[in-house]
Protein backbone atom coordinates (compact mmCIF):
# COMPACT_ATOMS: atom_id res chain seq x y z
CA UNK A 1 0.00 0.00 0.00
CA UNK A 2 1.27 3.47 -0.78
CA UNK A 3 0.72 6.56 1.39
CA UNK A 4 -2.03 8.85 0.21
CA UNK A 5 -2.58 12.54 0.79
CA UNK A 6 -5.00 14.91 -0.86
CA UNK A 7 -3.72 18.13 0.62
CA UNK A 8 -4.06 20.61 -2.22
CA UNK A 9 -1.18 23.08 -2.02
CA UNK A 10 -3.08 25.43 -4.29
CA UNK A 11 -5.93 25.49 -1.79
CA UNK A 12 -3.52 26.43 0.99
CA UNK A 13 -1.91 29.23 -1.02
CA UNK A 14 -5.32 30.54 -2.02
CA UNK A 15 -7.17 29.92 1.23
CA UNK A 16 -4.55 29.94 3.97
CA UNK A 17 -5.22 31.63 7.28
CA UNK A 18 -2.57 34.35 6.97
CA UNK A 19 -2.91 37.24 4.53
CA UNK A 20 -0.94 40.44 3.97
CA UNK A 21 -3.18 43.32 2.97
CA UNK A 22 -2.25 46.76 1.59
CA UNK A 23 -4.80 49.53 2.17
CA UNK A 24 -5.32 52.92 0.60
CA UNK A 25 -4.69 55.51 3.35
CA UNK A 26 -7.75 57.56 4.32
CA UNK A 27 -8.33 61.07 3.01
CA UNK A 28 -11.05 63.68 2.98
CA UNK A 29 -12.33 62.04 -0.17
CA UNK A 30 -11.96 58.51 1.23
CA UNK A 31 -13.04 58.71 4.85
CA UNK A 32 -14.08 55.11 5.51
CA UNK A 33 -13.44 54.03 9.12
CA UNK A 34 -10.27 52.04 9.75
CA UNK A 35 -12.06 48.80 10.67
CA UNK A 36 -14.29 48.88 7.59
CA UNK A 37 -11.29 49.84 5.44
CA UNK A 38 -9.44 46.75 6.60
CA UNK A 39 -12.36 44.33 6.36
CA UNK A 40 -13.35 45.74 2.98
CA UNK A 41 -9.87 45.16 1.54
CA UNK A 42 -9.79 41.64 2.98
CA UNK A 43 -13.28 40.89 1.70
CA UNK A 44 -12.20 41.89 -1.80
CA UNK A 45 -9.01 39.81 -1.57
CA UNK A 46 -10.79 36.77 -0.11
CA UNK A 47 -13.89 37.18 -2.28
CA UNK A 48 -16.34 37.23 0.61
CA UNK A 49 -18.66 39.77 2.19
CA UNK A 50 -18.77 38.01 5.53
CA UNK A 51 -15.72 39.20 7.43
CA UNK A 52 -15.28 41.15 10.65
CA UNK A 53 -12.63 42.06 13.22
CA UNK A 54 -12.28 40.56 16.66
CA UNK A 55 -13.42 43.20 19.15
CA UNK A 56 -10.12 42.86 21.03
CA UNK A 57 -8.29 44.38 18.00
CA UNK A 58 -10.35 47.59 17.96
CA UNK A 59 -8.70 49.68 20.75
CA UNK A 60 -5.28 49.73 19.06
CA UNK A 61 -6.31 49.33 15.41
CA UNK A 62 -6.01 52.94 14.25
CA UNK A 63 -2.58 53.56 15.77
CA UNK A 64 -1.22 50.26 14.47
CA UNK A 65 -2.44 50.78 10.90
CA UNK A 66 -0.80 54.21 10.78
CA UNK A 67 2.41 52.87 12.29
CA UNK A 68 2.47 50.18 9.58
CA UNK A 69 1.65 52.60 6.72
CA UNK A 70 -1.72 50.92 6.26
CA UNK A 71 -0.29 47.46 5.67
CA UNK A 72 -0.84 44.44 7.91
CA UNK A 73 -0.52 40.69 8.21
CA UNK A 74 -3.85 39.22 9.24
CA UNK A 75 -4.72 35.87 10.77
CA UNK A 76 -8.33 34.86 10.53
CA UNK A 77 -10.67 32.02 11.46
CA UNK A 78 -14.08 30.84 10.36
CA UNK A 79 -16.73 31.71 12.93
CA UNK A 80 -20.04 30.25 11.79
CA UNK A 81 -20.69 31.68 8.33
CA UNK A 82 -18.19 34.51 8.81
CA UNK A 83 -14.45 35.03 8.63
CA UNK A 84 -13.10 36.68 11.77
CA UNK A 85 -9.77 38.51 11.86
CA UNK A 86 -8.30 37.43 15.20
CA UNK A 87 -4.72 38.76 15.06
CA UNK A 88 -2.86 41.62 13.35
CA UNK A 89 0.88 42.06 12.84
CA UNK A 90 3.09 44.51 11.01
CA UNK A 91 3.88 43.71 7.36
CA UNK A 92 7.58 43.23 8.07
CA UNK A 93 7.10 41.35 11.32
CA UNK A 94 8.74 38.02 10.48
CA UNK A 95 7.94 36.17 13.68
CA UNK A 96 6.43 32.73 13.14
CA UNK A 97 2.66 32.50 13.39
CA UNK A 98 2.38 28.94 14.69
CA UNK A 99 -0.52 26.55 14.93
CA UNK A 100 -0.94 23.13 16.51
CA UNK A 101 -2.98 20.25 15.07
CA UNK A 102 -4.06 17.61 17.60
CA UNK A 103 -5.10 14.01 17.08
CA UNK A 104 -6.86 13.33 20.38
CA UNK A 105 -6.72 9.54 20.45
CA UNK A 106 -8.08 7.26 23.15
CA UNK A 107 -4.67 5.61 23.60
CA UNK A 108 -2.28 8.05 21.96
CA UNK A 109 -2.25 11.83 21.44
CA UNK A 110 -0.26 13.33 18.56
CA UNK A 111 0.66 17.00 18.13
CA UNK A 112 1.95 18.70 14.99
CA UNK A 113 3.44 22.21 15.08
CA UNK A 114 2.93 24.14 11.83
CA UNK A 115 3.89 27.56 10.45
CA UNK A 116 0.53 29.06 9.55
CA UNK A 117 2.08 31.49 7.05
CA UNK A 118 3.84 29.00 4.78
CA UNK A 119 2.40 25.60 5.77
CA UNK A 120 5.76 24.19 6.90
CA UNK A 121 5.59 21.34 9.42
CA UNK A 122 7.97 22.48 12.17
CA UNK A 123 7.84 19.56 14.58
CA UNK A 124 5.72 16.66 15.81
CA UNK A 125 5.41 14.71 19.03
CA UNK A 126 3.20 12.00 20.49
CA UNK A 127 2.52 10.63 23.95
CA UNK A 128 0.26 8.15 25.71
CA UNK A 129 -3.12 9.58 26.66
CA UNK A 130 -2.75 9.98 30.47
CA UNK A 131 -6.40 8.98 30.96
CA UNK A 132 -5.26 5.39 30.32
CA UNK A 133 -3.90 5.34 33.88
CA UNK A 134 -7.46 5.70 35.18
CA UNK A 135 -9.43 3.79 32.53
CA UNK A 136 -8.16 1.97 29.43
CA UNK A 137 -11.04 2.66 27.05
CA UNK A 138 -13.85 5.14 26.47
CA UNK A 139 -16.52 2.99 28.12
CA UNK A 140 -14.49 2.71 31.33
CA UNK A 141 -13.84 6.46 31.25
CA UNK A 142 -17.53 7.24 30.91
CA UNK A 143 -18.25 4.99 33.90
CA UNK A 144 -15.46 6.74 35.84
CA UNK A 145 -17.24 10.05 35.24
CA UNK A 146 -20.26 8.58 37.03
CA UNK A 147 -18.43 7.59 40.21
CA UNK A 148 -19.41 10.81 41.96
CA UNK A 149 -15.78 11.68 42.72
CA UNK A 150 -15.52 14.50 40.19
CA UNK A 151 -14.39 11.94 37.62
CA UNK A 152 -15.10 14.10 34.58
CA UNK A 153 -13.03 16.97 35.95
CA UNK A 154 -10.13 14.62 36.74
CA UNK A 155 -10.11 13.09 33.27
CA UNK A 156 -10.30 16.50 31.66
CA UNK A 157 -7.46 17.89 33.76
CA UNK A 158 -5.21 15.00 32.81
CA UNK A 159 -5.55 15.76 29.10
CA UNK A 160 -5.37 19.56 29.41
CA UNK A 161 -2.27 19.39 31.62
CA UNK A 162 -0.60 16.94 29.25
CA UNK A 163 -1.41 19.10 26.23
CA UNK A 164 0.00 22.20 27.92
CA UNK A 165 3.17 20.40 28.92
CA UNK A 166 3.84 18.84 25.52
CA UNK A 167 2.92 21.96 23.54
CA UNK A 168 5.35 23.97 25.67
CA UNK A 169 8.17 21.49 25.01
CA UNK A 170 7.29 21.25 21.32
CA UNK A 171 7.43 25.01 20.68
CA UNK A 172 10.41 25.73 22.90
CA UNK A 173 12.43 23.09 21.06
CA UNK A 174 11.85 25.23 17.95
CA UNK A 175 12.96 28.43 19.69
CA UNK A 176 9.38 29.66 20.08
CA UNK A 177 7.17 30.43 23.04
CA UNK A 178 3.66 29.19 23.74
CA UNK A 179 2.35 32.69 22.93
CA UNK A 180 3.57 32.20 19.34
CA UNK A 181 0.79 29.60 18.92
CA UNK A 182 -2.23 31.45 17.56
CA UNK A 183 -4.54 28.65 16.45
CA UNK A 184 -5.28 24.98 17.10
CA UNK A 185 -7.38 22.25 15.55
CA UNK A 186 -8.43 19.02 17.25
CA UNK A 187 -9.88 15.77 15.92
CA UNK A 188 -11.00 13.00 18.25
CA UNK A 189 -13.81 10.53 18.73
CA UNK A 190 -17.04 11.74 20.28
CA UNK A 191 -16.23 10.56 23.81
CA UNK A 192 -12.72 12.02 23.80
CA UNK A 193 -14.09 15.34 22.55
CA UNK A 194 -16.70 15.39 25.32
CA UNK A 195 -14.10 14.62 27.98
CA UNK A 196 -11.79 17.36 26.69
CA UNK A 197 -14.61 19.91 26.75
CA UNK A 198 -15.83 18.77 30.17
CA UNK A 199 -19.21 17.65 28.78
CA UNK A 200 -21.20 14.92 30.51
CA UNK A 201 -20.77 11.72 28.40
CA UNK A 202 -23.48 9.81 30.28
CA UNK A 203 -25.96 9.62 27.38
CA UNK A 204 -23.42 8.64 24.77
CA UNK A 205 -23.71 4.98 25.78
CA UNK A 206 -27.41 4.89 26.57
CA UNK A 207 -30.20 4.51 24.07
CA UNK A 208 -30.86 6.53 21.95
CA UNK A 209 -27.15 7.52 22.26
CA UNK A 210 -27.30 11.33 22.16
CA UNK A 211 -24.20 13.56 22.48
CA UNK A 212 -24.30 16.88 24.30
CA UNK A 213 -23.12 18.60 21.11
CA UNK A 214 -22.26 17.55 17.58
CA UNK A 215 -20.64 20.82 16.52
CA UNK A 216 -18.25 22.18 19.15
CA UNK A 217 -16.94 24.60 16.52
CA UNK A 218 -14.55 27.45 17.32
CA UNK A 219 -13.71 28.01 21.01
CA UNK A 220 -11.31 30.36 22.79
CA UNK A 221 -8.43 28.26 24.14
CA UNK A 222 -8.16 30.37 27.30
CA UNK A 223 -11.66 29.24 28.35
CA UNK A 224 -10.49 25.62 28.04
CA UNK A 225 -7.30 26.11 30.04
CA UNK A 226 -4.97 25.69 27.06
CA UNK A 227 -1.90 27.87 27.62
CA UNK A 228 -1.01 29.36 24.26
CA UNK A 229 -1.63 32.90 22.94
CA UNK A 230 -4.31 34.51 25.16
CA UNK A 231 -6.61 35.22 22.20
CA UNK A 232 -6.01 31.95 20.35
CA UNK A 233 -8.88 29.74 19.24
CA UNK A 234 -9.28 26.02 18.72
CA UNK A 235 -11.44 24.44 16.05
CA UNK A 236 -12.83 21.09 17.15
CA UNK A 237 -14.03 18.76 14.41
CA UNK A 238 -17.74 17.88 14.48
CA UNK A 239 -19.05 14.39 15.17
CA UNK A 240 -22.03 12.38 13.96
CA UNK A 241 -23.58 10.90 17.08
CA UNK A 242 -21.94 8.76 19.74
CA UNK A 243 -19.96 6.35 17.59
CA UNK A 244 -18.73 8.42 14.67
CA UNK A 245 -16.48 11.26 15.74
CA UNK A 246 -14.42 14.15 14.49
CA UNK A 247 -11.42 11.92 13.89
CA UNK A 248 -13.38 10.20 11.10
CA UNK A 249 -14.53 13.51 9.63
CA UNK A 250 -10.86 14.55 9.58
CA UNK A 251 -9.98 11.25 7.90
CA UNK A 252 -12.58 11.78 5.17
CA UNK A 253 -11.21 15.27 4.59
CA UNK A 254 -7.64 13.97 4.39
CA UNK A 255 -8.45 11.05 2.09
CA UNK A 256 -10.40 13.16 -0.39
CA UNK A 257 -13.18 10.57 -0.44
CA UNK A 258 -15.75 13.37 -0.21
CA UNK A 259 -14.71 14.67 -3.66
CA UNK A 260 -14.08 11.32 -5.38
CA UNK A 261 -15.82 10.69 -8.70
CA UNK A 262 -15.76 6.92 -8.09
CA UNK A 263 -17.12 5.09 -5.06
CA UNK A 264 -14.46 4.33 -2.44
CA UNK A 265 -14.39 3.12 1.15
CA UNK A 266 -12.49 4.31 4.22
CA UNK A 267 -11.87 2.10 7.25
CA UNK A 268 -10.38 3.29 10.53
CA UNK A 269 -9.70 0.65 13.17
CA UNK A 270 -9.50 1.86 16.74
CA UNK A 271 -11.78 1.18 19.67
CA UNK A 272 -14.33 0.31 16.98
CA UNK A 273 -14.04 -0.33 13.26
CA UNK A 274 -15.50 2.77 11.64
CA UNK A 275 -16.36 2.71 7.95
CA UNK A 276 -17.37 5.32 5.37
CA UNK A 277 -18.55 4.39 1.87
CA UNK A 278 -19.26 6.93 -0.83
CA UNK A 279 -18.13 9.55 -3.30
CA UNK A 280 -18.69 13.24 -4.04
CA UNK A 281 -22.45 12.73 -4.30
CA UNK A 282 -23.21 10.68 -1.18
CA UNK A 283 -21.57 9.10 1.89
CA UNK A 284 -22.82 6.36 4.19
CA UNK A 285 -21.11 5.59 7.51
CA UNK A 286 -21.34 2.98 10.24
CA UNK A 287 -19.32 1.65 13.16
CA UNK A 288 -19.03 -1.73 14.84
CA UNK A 289 -17.12 -3.52 17.57
CA UNK A 290 -14.33 -5.04 15.47
CA UNK A 291 -11.53 -2.89 16.79
CA UNK A 292 -9.89 -4.17 20.00
CA UNK A 293 -8.78 -7.53 18.63
CA UNK A 294 -7.45 -5.96 15.46
CA UNK A 295 -5.51 -3.38 17.50
CA UNK A 296 -3.58 -6.18 19.19
CA UNK A 297 -5.99 -6.65 22.09
CA UNK A 298 -6.84 -10.15 20.96
CA UNK A 299 -4.13 -11.84 23.02
CA UNK A 300 -2.22 -11.57 26.26
CA UNK A 301 0.89 -10.72 24.27
CA UNK A 302 -1.00 -8.08 22.26
CA UNK A 303 0.28 -4.51 22.19
CA UNK A 304 -0.02 -1.33 20.15
CA UNK A 305 2.31 -1.02 17.16
CA UNK A 306 5.60 0.28 18.54
CA UNK A 307 9.14 -0.68 19.46
CA UNK A 308 9.41 -4.39 20.20
CA UNK A 309 6.11 -5.33 18.57
CA UNK A 310 5.95 -8.22 16.13
CA UNK A 311 4.34 -6.65 13.08
CA UNK A 312 5.00 -9.24 10.35
CA UNK A 313 5.13 -13.06 10.36
CA UNK A 314 5.59 -15.69 7.68
CA UNK A 315 5.92 -19.46 7.98
CA UNK A 316 8.28 -21.25 5.62
CA UNK A 317 6.12 -23.80 3.72
CA UNK A 318 8.97 -26.33 3.60
CA UNK A 319 10.72 -26.07 6.96
CA UNK A 320 7.84 -24.68 9.05
CA UNK A 321 10.20 -21.99 10.39
CA UNK A 322 8.55 -18.83 11.74
CA UNK A 323 10.06 -15.76 10.07
CA UNK A 324 9.32 -12.82 12.33
CA UNK A 325 9.88 -9.07 11.93
CA UNK A 326 9.97 -6.85 15.01
CA UNK A 327 9.58 -3.07 14.95
CA UNK A 328 13.04 -1.54 15.63
CA UNK A 329 14.50 -5.04 15.21
CA UNK A 330 14.97 -5.74 18.92
CA UNK A 331 13.88 -8.70 21.01
CA UNK A 332 10.08 -8.97 20.81
CA UNK A 333 7.85 -7.76 23.63
CA UNK A 334 4.51 -8.70 22.09
CA UNK A 335 2.50 -8.62 18.90
CA UNK A 336 0.46 -5.79 17.36
CA UNK A 337 -2.71 -6.02 15.28
CA UNK A 338 -0.98 -6.39 11.92
CA UNK A 339 1.20 -9.14 13.39
CA UNK A 340 -1.85 -11.01 14.68
CA UNK A 341 -3.45 -10.88 11.22
CA UNK A 342 -0.19 -12.03 9.60
CA UNK A 343 0.08 -14.84 12.13
CA UNK A 344 -3.47 -16.07 11.52
CA UNK A 345 -2.95 -15.97 7.75
CA UNK A 346 0.38 -17.79 8.03
CA UNK A 347 -1.10 -20.48 10.29
CA UNK A 348 -3.94 -21.02 7.85
CA UNK A 349 -1.67 -21.23 4.81
CA UNK A 350 0.72 -23.58 6.63
CA UNK A 351 -2.14 -25.86 7.68
CA UNK A 352 -1.67 -25.29 11.41
CA UNK A 353 -5.30 -24.19 11.79
CA UNK A 354 -8.43 -25.36 9.99
CA UNK A 355 -11.12 -23.25 8.30
CA UNK A 356 -12.71 -22.55 11.71
CA UNK A 357 -9.43 -21.16 12.98
CA UNK A 358 -8.92 -24.15 15.28
CA UNK A 359 -5.37 -25.30 16.03
CA UNK A 360 -4.44 -28.69 14.58
CA UNK A 361 -2.12 -30.16 17.26
CA UNK A 362 -0.36 -32.74 15.08
CA UNK A 363 0.54 -30.08 12.52
CA UNK A 364 1.74 -27.61 15.16
CA UNK A 365 4.18 -30.23 16.51
CA UNK A 366 6.39 -29.03 19.38
CA UNK A 367 4.98 -25.51 19.25
CA UNK A 368 1.66 -26.85 20.57
CA UNK A 369 0.93 -27.29 24.27
CA UNK A 370 -2.07 -27.56 26.53
CA UNK A 371 -2.28 -26.38 30.13
CA UNK A 372 -5.35 -26.52 32.34
CA UNK A 373 -7.50 -27.19 29.29
CA UNK A 374 -6.12 -24.16 27.39
CA UNK A 375 -4.43 -24.79 24.07
CA UNK A 376 -1.32 -22.73 23.25
CA UNK A 377 0.79 -22.16 20.16
CA UNK A 378 4.28 -20.88 20.87
CA UNK A 379 5.25 -18.01 18.56
CA UNK A 380 8.54 -16.96 20.19
CA UNK A 381 10.37 -19.10 22.79
CA UNK A 382 11.25 -17.51 26.12
CA UNK A 383 14.98 -17.43 25.31
CA UNK A 384 14.34 -15.15 22.32
CA UNK A 385 11.76 -12.80 23.86
CA UNK A 386 12.39 -9.56 25.76
CA UNK A 387 10.05 -10.75 28.51
CA UNK A 388 12.00 -14.01 28.96
CA UNK A 389 8.67 -15.80 28.74
CA UNK A 390 7.12 -17.63 25.82
CA UNK A 391 5.16 -15.37 23.50
CA UNK A 392 2.19 -17.58 22.66
CA UNK A 393 -1.28 -17.37 21.22
CA UNK A 394 -4.15 -19.42 22.66
CA UNK A 395 -7.12 -21.01 20.94
CA UNK A 396 -9.31 -18.48 22.74
CA UNK A 397 -7.20 -15.69 21.20
CA UNK A 398 -7.70 -17.13 17.74
CA UNK A 399 -11.44 -17.49 18.36
CA UNK A 400 -11.57 -13.81 19.33
CA UNK A 401 -9.69 -12.85 16.18
CA UNK A 402 -12.11 -14.88 14.05
CA UNK A 403 -15.03 -13.01 15.59
CA UNK A 404 -13.34 -9.65 15.03
CA UNK A 405 -12.39 -10.36 11.43
CA UNK A 406 -15.92 -11.63 10.80
CA UNK A 407 -17.35 -8.45 12.29
CA UNK A 408 -15.09 -6.33 10.11
CA UNK A 409 -16.02 -8.11 6.90
CA UNK A 410 -19.71 -8.11 7.86
CA UNK A 411 -19.63 -4.36 8.49
CA UNK A 412 -18.13 -3.85 5.04
CA UNK A 413 -20.60 -6.21 3.39
CA UNK A 414 -23.60 -4.72 5.17
CA UNK A 415 -22.84 -1.11 4.31
CA UNK A 416 -22.10 -1.93 0.66
CA UNK A 417 -25.20 -4.13 0.28
CA UNK A 418 -27.35 -1.41 1.83
CA UNK A 419 -26.20 0.92 -0.94
CA UNK A 420 -26.57 -1.75 -3.66
CA UNK A 421 -22.83 -1.86 -4.33
CA UNK A 422 -20.54 -4.87 -4.68
CA UNK A 423 -17.32 -4.72 -2.68
CA UNK A 424 -15.54 -5.90 -5.84
CA UNK A 425 -16.56 -2.67 -7.59
CA UNK A 426 -14.79 -0.34 -5.13
CA UNK A 427 -12.20 1.85 -6.83
CA UNK A 428 -10.15 2.51 -3.68
CA UNK A 429 -9.99 1.02 -0.20
CA UNK A 430 -8.47 3.47 2.29
CA UNK A 431 -7.14 2.11 5.59
CA UNK A 432 -6.45 4.74 8.25
CA UNK A 433 -4.58 4.92 11.53
CA UNK A 434 -1.56 3.11 12.92
CA UNK A 435 -3.30 -0.16 12.07
CA UNK A 436 -3.45 0.90 8.43
CA UNK A 437 0.24 1.80 8.39
CA UNK A 438 1.34 -1.74 9.24
CA UNK A 439 -1.37 -4.07 7.94
CA UNK A 440 -0.51 -6.43 5.08
CA UNK A 441 -3.63 -6.47 2.86
CA UNK A 442 -2.73 -9.89 1.47
CA UNK A 443 -2.86 -11.40 4.97
CA UNK A 444 -6.11 -9.60 5.78
CA UNK A 445 -7.63 -10.97 2.55
CA UNK A 446 -6.37 -14.49 3.36
CA UNK A 447 -8.32 -14.60 6.63
CA UNK A 448 -11.37 -12.95 5.05
CA UNK A 449 -11.19 -9.68 6.97
CA UNK A 450 -11.27 -7.36 3.96
CA UNK A 451 -12.56 -8.00 0.43
CA UNK A 452 -10.47 -9.79 -2.17
CA UNK A 453 -9.55 -6.73 -4.25
CA UNK A 454 -6.43 -6.14 -6.33
CA UNK A 455 -3.71 -5.00 -3.91
CA UNK A 456 -3.17 -1.74 -5.78
CA UNK A 457 -6.63 -0.60 -4.69
CA UNK A 458 -5.55 -0.57 -1.04
CA UNK A 459 -4.11 2.72 0.21
CA UNK A 460 -2.68 3.35 3.67
CA UNK A 461 -3.48 6.84 4.96
CA UNK A 462 -1.36 6.71 8.11
CA UNK A 463 -2.66 9.10 10.74
CA UNK A 464 -5.57 10.54 8.75
CA UNK A 465 -7.03 12.20 11.85
CA UNK A 466 -3.88 14.30 12.27
CA UNK A 467 -3.69 14.81 8.51
CA UNK A 468 -7.20 16.23 8.36
CA UNK A 469 -6.62 18.36 11.46
CA UNK A 470 -3.49 19.79 9.80
CA UNK A 471 -5.43 20.65 6.64
CA UNK A 472 -8.08 22.52 8.64
CA UNK A 473 -5.32 24.24 10.61
CA UNK A 474 -3.82 25.72 7.46
CA UNK A 475 -6.86 26.40 5.29
CA UNK A 476 -10.11 28.08 6.27
CA UNK A 477 -11.88 26.40 3.35
CA UNK A 478 -10.83 22.99 4.65
CA UNK A 479 -12.43 23.86 7.98
CA UNK A 480 -15.63 24.75 6.13
CA UNK A 481 -15.41 21.52 4.13
CA UNK A 482 -15.20 19.51 7.36
CA UNK A 483 -18.51 20.99 8.45
CA UNK A 484 -20.02 20.27 5.03
CA UNK A 485 -18.79 16.66 5.12
CA UNK A 486 -20.52 16.22 8.46
CA UNK A 487 -23.83 17.36 6.94
CA UNK A 488 -23.56 15.04 3.93
CA UNK A 489 -23.05 11.76 5.79
CA UNK A 490 -25.90 9.34 6.47
CA UNK A 491 -25.31 7.07 9.45
CA UNK A 492 -26.33 3.40 9.30
CA UNK A 493 -27.17 1.91 12.71
CA UNK A 494 -25.94 -1.69 12.74
CA UNK A 495 -27.51 -2.54 16.10
CA UNK A 496 -30.93 -2.71 14.47
CA UNK A 497 -29.84 -4.30 11.18
CA UNK A 498 -31.44 -7.74 10.96
CA UNK A 499 -29.14 -9.02 8.20
CA UNK A 500 -25.98 -8.26 10.14
CA UNK A 501 -26.04 -11.38 12.35
CA UNK A 502 -26.78 -13.70 9.43
CA UNK A 503 -23.82 -12.36 7.50
CA UNK A 504 -21.67 -12.42 10.64
CA UNK A 505 -22.22 -16.17 11.15
CA UNK A 506 -21.21 -16.88 7.54
CA UNK A 507 -18.01 -14.85 7.94
CA UNK A 508 -16.70 -16.81 10.95
CA UNK A 509 -14.64 -19.12 8.77
CA UNK A 510 -11.31 -18.78 6.97
CA UNK A 511 -11.71 -16.98 4.72
CA UNK A 512 -15.52 -17.38 4.49
CA UNK A 513 -18.20 -20.03 4.10
CA UNK A 514 -18.42 -18.87 0.49
CA UNK A 515 -14.88 -19.29 -0.91
CA UNK A 516 -16.02 -17.73 -4.17
CA UNK A 517 -15.80 -14.36 -2.46
CA UNK A 518 -12.04 -14.86 -2.08
CA UNK A 519 -10.78 -16.31 -5.35
CA UNK A 520 -7.15 -15.37 -4.67
CA UNK A 521 -7.11 -17.45 -1.46
CA UNK A 522 -6.16 -21.04 -2.14
CA UNK A 523 -8.03 -23.90 -0.49
CA UNK A 524 -5.55 -24.71 2.26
Amino acid sequence: MKPETNFDDHDFKKNGRVRTVILNPPSLQDNIADAERLTGALAQQLKTRHIYLDQALMPTLSRRLRKWDYQARCLFNIDGANLRVSHLMGPRDDRILAGVAVDLGTSRIVLRLVNLADGQHLAETSFDNPQINIAPDVLARIHFCETGNDGLSKLRSLVVDALNSHIKTLVEDQGLSVEDVYFMTMAGNTTMTHLFLGLDPHWLIREPYIPVVNRPGLIGTRSLGIKIHPRANIYIFPNIGSYFGGDLIAGILYSGLYKSEETAILVDVGTNAEVVLGNKDWMMACAGAAGPALEGGVTKMGMMAGSGAIDRIKIDPVTGEFKIHIIDEIQPVGICGSGVIDLAAALFKAGLVDIRGKLIPKHCQDRFSEKNGIQFLQVVPAKDSATKEDLAITQADLDSLIRSKAAMYTILETISTTMGISLADLSTFYIAGTFGSFINPESAITIGMIPDLPLERYHSLGNSSLGGASMALLSHTMQAKAEKIRDEITYLELNVNQEFMNRFSAAKFLPHTDPGRFPSVKNY
